[in-house]
């Protein structure tokens, strides 16, 4: 998408869910839609074969511990 693209997406989108979109938080909505469709663009460039399809159930483990991000175990 083009920058111009995203900005009338995004305009439309906020007013077509109704969020009032206030003049100040525009440009960092904006910029982080446009980096959202950056990382969706990646992502759809990908070619997905027949392993590739989602887990039919997600089972959570629990981090590591002293994992980056992750809470700490006891």
């Amino acid at each position: 998408m083009t920058p111009s693209q995203i900005e009338t997406f995004v305009d439309a989108m906020a007013e077509a869910i109704g969020l009032p979109l206030h003049a100040d938080h525009r440009p960092g909505v904006v910029h982080y839609f446009a980096l959202a469709a950056g990382l969706a663009e990646l992502v759809n460039g990908l070619p997905l074969g027949p392993a590739d399809d989602p887990a039919e159930v997600f089972t959570p483990i629990a981090p590591r511990a002293g994992a980056r991000g992750g809470a700490q175990q006891q």
